[in-house]
């Protein structure tokens, strides 16, 4: 069997799901572990049988030192089965969608103060982390200041859940908001569907256009090349 394990619950969760289906074709079983301490803990008691795989998303973040400290005892677990555990090279779930190339264009988003931001901080991530020396904008640097915990996956949650605050395009509740894996603009009980700007396209379309940007597929690359 093969395995791919979120930290994620809610629309993270969902995410992977939807890529087993529409990507992997259902070939994986998605599980979430809650957090990334329930990662660990599961990989602390996990033994592969043979042709087992496992693919952990584990958020990968390197201005958190609990996480660090996490990630540094998982790295020493997987390592136990190199062939059967792979930890993907992510950031979070959240910053895939931030990444993504069309959030501003799909959800019709008009919070030009953020949208301003994303364009500052996508280039200033690197290394897991935003790295606040390249970021010149004061607006931007004002915004990052004000966190009382500053953390780079705070922030980036923070952006991404703005952009995406219309219900339909939401990444905050129980699963993707229904505009990421429906068909725009239809009729569904009586009832029209309108996506942002995007007029007309099918769930489908998105779901391929979303696995296929780059930042997402160069997670799943790793999981289509085994």
């Amino acid at each position: 069997m093969k395995y791919i394990w979120t930290e994620d619950t809610g629309a993270g969760f969902h995410f992977w799901e939807l890529a087993n289906e529409h990507l992997f074709h259902g070939g994986f079983v998605v599980e979430s572990k809650g957090s990334n301490q329930g990662i660990l803990d599961a990989a602390r008691e996990l033994v592969p049988n043979d042709g087992d795989k496992y693919y952990l998303a584990f958020d990968i973040v390197y201005d958190n030192m609990d996480v660090i400290n996490k990630y540094l005892e998982l790295r020493e677990l997987a390592a136990v089965y190199p062939e059967q555990i792979v930890i993907l090279d992510m950031v979070c779930f959240k910053y895939l969608i931030l990444s993504f190339s069309k959030p501003v264009e799909w959800t019709g988003t008009g919070k030009k103060d953020k949208i301003a931001m994303r364009e500052m901080i996508l280039p200033a991530v690197t290394g897991h982390k935003i790295d606040i020396s390249m970021i010149e904008d004061r607006k931007t640097m004002e915004y990052l200041m004000g966190f009382k915990r500053y953390s780079t996956e705070k922030v980036i949650k923070a952006i991404t859940y703005e952009l995406t605050e219309n219900d339909e395009w939401s990444v905050k509740g129980r699963q993707m908001g229904n505009c990421w894996h429906q068909n725009c603009c239809v009729k569904q009980n009586g009832e029209k569907t309108v996506c942002g700007i995007q007029m007309g396209m099918a769930g489908v379309s998105k779901l391929a256009r979303l696995f296929a940007d780059l930042e997402i597929l160069k997670i799943m690359e790793i999981i289509l090349s085994d």
